[in-house]
């Protein structure tokens, strides 16, 4: 593994490169060969209010930065992203356990959303508006919030840090990162590097590693914070959502959460195309994405076809060595992951599911296992998966594979595959759901376009124009230009 960046033992915090003041320190381990990568002291809560206090000073004069500076800033760091790109891949497939494939996606994705955010400093856009009182001027100013706090996840990283960092740092933001405990590196300590080689000013990001149970809450009760960007499970979601509302101060929180994904088929659709879709919404990154597909809904009139070309499909993925480029399926991130994850094949067989497709689980690498006669009532269906299981539903007609695709508290991404575009479309806007892609899978991700879920899925959206609506506030200005007349 390249390493152009070391010490990972090190967090910025405040200003400084230094240790956690926290008494144990945490081994980040390869979950493919079980291999320490690093060991890292734990923040305190001490030093998260140091951090936060830091970033709120730092910010004052970020935000009066010239906008060419800061999108000069994020231009340099696609730059350092394309220069340290083999070394930010290898990190991601030796940390997180993602394919070649995968980590190229996110690496990819990653550094759109950098490119994206560099022209948003001049994206940001006031108004003036016309009055009913005389002699008064309306203004509307667009300024950054001040400092944000990101809790990210471990099974995309990178990118799911960067989506908040770089556009809250471009719109004049400062930001501190709580990584996941299980990837500190490619979650937060990766891009601190790549932004401090970019020259971004020091306290401006800041990176605190610990567990959720020592600083999670006062993460995101601290009252410096104005907004928490938070990736994650829809529970914890939840209990962040009432930390932000019941502090000193209200905070506005963006939250992407858990998802039950509906891959639809219709009976007009090219069967064989959508098993391909299919077996890449479900089985990427081991199907441990949000995204991913979390049930197949198919019609009656083409179920057998689709059954049978999808089981011979993922029953050829080379399922192993992360870093091989043939590789499909690599490890399961942690131990408690894979342990979930043979609870839910274990329950999908008692509550009467069919095998139709299993393999033997070695250490944390879990084969594709596929499960047909599934009903809306099974676990495999109300329940996010999060790993390479899959079960499939049969459809009556298209009313009911609508009806089976809304049956869930979630609502993230979606999928229907059709002959008819107009019907797909149709269809598409009746799912409820935040993104459905038509004749695609709903694993999509595009830097410029809306990003987020209804329902239990989550709040707001990132990417694009509703980034900057995210990472800044409205103010009202009036100039009254002649005395006003008051009626006492």
């Amino acid at each position: 593994m390249t390493e152009r960046y070391r010490n990972f033992h090190l967090q910025p915090l405040a200003g400084e490169w230094r240790e956690g003041s926290g008494k144990d320190a945490r081994a980040v381990v390869n979950p493919y060969t079980g291999e320490t990568l690093v060991s890292i002291r734990s923040a305190t809560s001490a030093d998260l209010d140091a951090a936060y206090k830091k970033a709120a000073e730092a910010q004052v004069d970020w935000a009066e930065a010239p906008l060419a500076e800061r999108a000069e800033l994020l231009h340099k760091v696609v730059s350092i992203f394309d220069q340290r790109k083999e070394e930010i891949i290898d990190w991601l497939i030796h940390e997180s356990g993602s394919t070649r494939l995968k980590a190229t996606i996110e690496w990819d994705s990653a550094r759109a959303i950098t490119q994206e955010a560099a022209s948003m400093p001049a994206r940001v856009h006031g108004a003036t508006m016309a009055s009913n009182i005389p002699g008064k001027d309306n203004l509307v100013f667009r300024r950054p919030l001040g400092v944000v706090g990101v809790i990210s996840p471990w099974n995309f990283p990178l990118h799911l840090s960067q989506r908040s960092v770089a556009p809250a740092l471009a719109l004049g933001n400062a930001v501190v990162i709580k990584p996941a405990s299980d990837t500190p590196v490619t979650g937060g300590l990766l891009l601190a590097h790549i932004f401090a080689e970019a020259g971004l000013p020091a306290g401006l990001l800041s990176v605190v590693v610990g567990p959720g149970s020592e600083i999670g809450d006062d993460f995101v009760a601290h009252p410096i914070p104005a907004l928490i960007s938070f990736t994650g499970s829809t529970p914890v979601g939840k209990n962040i959502g009432k930390l932000a509302a019941g502090g000193s101060y209200l905070k506005k929180v963006a939250l992407e959460l858990g998802g039950n994904s509906p891959f639809v088929v219709l009976e007009d659709a090219d069967v064989e195309q959508a098993v391909k879709a299919a077996i890449f919404g479900k089985f990427l990154h081991q199907g441990q994405i949000c995204m991913a597909i979390n049930r197949i809904i198919v019609d009656q009139r083409v179920y057998e076809r689709f059954v049978e070309g999808f089981v011979a499909h993922a029953g050829r993925l080379k399922v192993g060595d992360p870093s091989a480029m043939d590789t499909a399926i690599g490890p399961i991130i942690n131990k408690s992951q894979l342990e979930g994850l043979q609870q839910k094949i274990a329950k999908a067989k008692e509550q009467g599911a069919k095998v139709l497709l299993k393999g033997d689980i070695h250490g944390q690498m879990v084969p594709p296992h596929v499960f047909g006669d599934v009903s809306p009532d099974m676990d495999i269906s109300r329940e996010e998966i999060f790993g390479p299981l899959i079960g499939i539903q049969k459809a009556r007609n298209e009313e009911h594979a609508l009806e089976l695709a809304n049956n869930t508290e979630f609502g993230l991404s979606s999928a229907v595959f059709c002959g008819d575009l107009y019907r797909g479309q149709q269809f598409a806007r009746k799912v409820r759901a935040g993104m459905t892609h038509v004749n695609d899978m709903p694993v999509n991700d595009e830097a410029h376009m809306p990003f987020g879920g209804e329902k239990n899925s989550g709040l707001g959206r990132f990417n694009g124009d509703w980034a900057i609506d995210e990472f800044t506030s409205v103010q009202w200005v009036s100039v009254q230009r002649e005395p006003r007349q008051y009626p006492f």
